[in-house]
């Protein structure tokens, strides 16, 4: 039965025994009687004869109405661009010279008998079609349900159901059982804000909005459970940024029980990340067995510290080399006043750095200020001389050990940066990146992937003046705890690594992961050594604690970020694209007018 609204407003039923066929699948059906639905892309009146372009997800078909078909033909005359129609009618191939190559269905035509409008549409405040000139963000987000009718949106939310289908698929074939947790958790601290939820049953108490399903995976490894994955709604109260969601994100979320080395994890999913690089995005993979830093490994695996040093960034890019050079024993001796109070002096080498402007180094030196430099020195070298404003402080030794060390040559420049260590690996990452996405470094069809591994425990925290967890409170700690009592100073503490790793993509952190500490003693410990109680402790992590009393087994685990990884690999800019329905750089879900204010016996109800 098929039911449509007649002009008198009743409900007229109509037997239909004709399926409806995509656009696509017309281009092989010449000569047959079909039945196609979609919008209206464009209209064209040729006099006797309008031409309608049909759009479904699938393409466009050219429409042909005749005005020998008085019915049809003066509905057609009344259609506008997305209305909703379905036509009938035969499949009949084009004349030869009005064949359109430019679309699969470009050498048949639908003569339509039949036109029924489903739907009228009032004139759009954007116009998804036009690619080239897009409305804003904010206007294609309050009418995103518009904005998500563009090709290009189209391919994003096909290429989103593809990647979660191969990432079911490759984990379901290693054994991993797939397990929902709760959404409504508690309050725990996982390094960033929670969302919080009133209860109206339990007054004056608050469910969180999990910021990962941390523990409740762990719980799941003292259950028995083998291996368990999920797709996860995750959220978290952060400021949203280019490759940050507002809100909630979502990751691939995944344990295993009695692993005792975060080398077996990484081992068990890297592959998983190779074939969606090459097959999903069909980019090419990079070999970076060849770095300096790492084990060897075609995707290597590089020390928290060595990343630091050489890249200045936890998450370096790989795709271009560009290395932070120390060269503080260069300056052991230097008379220059800048390079002598400096407790670290390093230097990046840009290859045909000494083509920028004077207006250019200065850009670069006002991203060097942001990041805590107190200005940018730099040598250019042009003409078999070393020319810059510091070059006549320094001394013809040094001048040669620069170059020798950096291996610049005519045409290169050298950037330095000096102040204290972490200032300066600050200050040159950053401007490696910079100045890779200056000289166009970052290719697009290339993927570097590498596991940094190692990770402080703990780190200091310069706003609190304070240590803090480096990254989650639930890692186990390298030496366990005869590591966590041996360390009576700051320092000691500063020194003690995490078995926990994330993966790097082309410069962002696509996962985090880590052994997890199993035992009640050791989580005390951690805890213990930040001056948390254990009652603290127990009020937080209670259900955790317990069970691991019962008999926990070592487990470890990571997650990915599938939101940040789709975008890299379908070359999106801005993660926020990666969603259906994404809330805005404020963190405002324009469309829906969320979060906005509710009414007050609501809050009455809650106790609020």
């Amino acid at each position: 039965m098929q039911r449509r609204l007649v002009k008198d407003g009743q409900i007229e039923y109509n037997n239909r025994d004709m399926k409806r066929t995509f656009n696509i699948q017309a281009a092989q059906l010449a000569g047959e009687k079909i039945s196609v639905s979609g919008w209206v892309h464009s209209r064209r009146d040729h006099g006797g004869l309008i031409f309608v372009d049909l759009r479904d997800h699938t393409g466009l078909l050219q429409l042909v109405f005749n005005s020998d078909n008085p019915e049809a033909f003066s509905l057609a005359d009344e259609l506008r661009d997305e209305f909703v129609i379905r036509a009938e009618g035969m499949v009949r191939e084009r004349a030869a010279g009005l064949k359109n190559d430019k679309i699969p269905t470009g050498a048949v035509e639908l003569v339509v008998e039949r036109l029924t409008l489903l739907n009228r549409a009032e004139t759009l405040p954007i116009q998804p079609f036009a690619e080239e000139n897009q409305a804003g963000e904010d206007l294609r987000f309050k009418y995103r349900y518009l904005d998500l009718r563009r090709p290009k949106m189209q391919q994003i939310l096909k290429k989103r159901a593809e990647m979660y289908r191969r990432m079911h698929q490759y984990m379901d074939e290693r054994q991993f059982i797939e397990i929902q947790t709760p959404i409504l958790a508690n309050s725990s601290p996982e390094g960033a804000r929670d969302f919080l939820i009133p209860s109206r049953l339990q007054e004056g108490k608050f469910y969180a909005l999990p910021q990962a399903p941390q523990q409740f995976k762990q719980l799941l490894m003292v259950g028995g459970v083998p291996r368990y994955y999920q797709l996860a709604a995750c959220f978290r109260d952060e400021d949203p940024r280019a490759d940050r969601l507002y809100g909630e994100f979502y990751q691939l979320d995944l344990e295993m029980s009695f692993v005792e080395d975060g080398e077996e994890v990484r081992q068990e999913v890297e592959p998983l990340m190779r074939q969606l690089a090459t097959e999903f995005a069909g980019k090419k993979l990079l070999d970076l067995s060849g770095l300096a830093v790492g084990d060897g490994s075609p995707i290597p695996r590089i020390s928290y510290r060595d990343a630091m040093e050489t890249y200045g960034s936890d998450k370096p890019d790989l795709r271009f080399g560009m290395e932070l050079i120390e060269l503080t024993d260069v300056f052991a001796n230097t008379e220059f006043g800048v390079f002598k109070q400096a407790e670290c002096i390093k230097a990046i080498c840009v290859k045909n750095g000494a083509s920028l402007s004077r207006k250019q180094i200065d850009q670069f030196t006002d991203i060097a200020k942001s990041e805590g430099a107190g200005g940018l020195a730099y040598i250019t070298y042009q003409d078999g001389e070393a020319k810059s404003p510091i070059a006549k402080f320094l001394s013809e030794a040094e001048l040669s050990l620069i170059q020798q060390k950096t291996g610049a040559v005519d045409g290169d420049a050298v950037f330095f940066g000096a102040d204290i260590r972490p200032v300066v690996n600050a200050v040159l990452g950053r401007l490696r990146n910079e100045f890779a996405a200056h000289f166009d470094l970052k290719k697009s069809d290339e993927v570097a992937l590498a596991w940094i591994i190692d990770f402080p425990f703990y780190e200091w925290d310069d706003h609190g003046k304070k240590l803090d967890f480096g990254h989650n409170p639930f890692s186990m700690p390298k030496g366990g705890l005869e590591a966590l009592e041996s360390a009576t100073t700051d320092a000691d503490k500063l020194a003690i690594v995490a078995d926990q790793f994330d993966m790097v993509m082309n410069g962002y952190e696509i996962c985090s992961g880590g052994v997890r500490n199993h035992n009640p003693a050791v989580l005390y410990k951690v805890f213990d050594l930040l001056g948390f109680s254990e009652s603290y402790v127990e009020e937080k992590f209670g259900a955790m604690l317990n069970a691991f009393k019962y008999g926990a087994p070592p487990h470890a685990g990571c997650a990915f970020g599938v939101d940040r990884i789709l975008m890299e690999l379908i070359d999106e800019t801005n993660v926020r694209e990666t969603l259906a329905f994404p809330k805005n750089g404020s963190g405002v879900d324009v469309m829906m007018n969320s979060p906005s204010t509710v009414d007050p016996a609501q809050l009455r109800e809650l106790g609020l």
